[in-house]
């Protein structure tokens, strides 16, 4: 990725933290102009939301505040790692499932 890259695509890249409607907006967005950079960014956060609302269904079975607070705050830990290197300007994956998501999502942004 180069410096012009990461420019033309750091907007679109933050966006797509912001909500799984921001993730979508930055999916269309970035589909006008091309950045690998955005792209990166948009499968991390794509696969965060995801697996954030299907893991959120099965803990919300078990009604308990503890383990609903410990998967709140996993989550939160890794969606501000993800907005903290989009801010940055790092294409980092995040821990643990990070480079999972690049390589389920592979053919989405390209």
């Amino acid at each position: 990725m180069t410096e012009q890259d990461i420019e033309a695509g750091r907007n679109n890249a933050v966006i797509s933290y912001l909500t799984i409607f921001g993730t979508i907006i930055a999916f269309y967005l970035n589909n006008e102009n091309k950045s690998e950079f955005a792209s990166f960014h948009i499968r991390q956060a794509l696969g965060l939301w995801l697996t954030f609302f299907a893991l959120g269904y099965i803990i919300g079975s078990f009604d308990s505040w503890t383990i609903s607070l410990g998967f709140y705050l996993f989550f939160a830990v890794l969606f501000i790692y993800g907005f903290g290197s989009a801010l940055g300007k790092k294409a980092q994956a995040v821990p643990l499932v990070g480079n999972l998501y690049q390589k389920i999502f592979a053919n989405l942004g390209k």
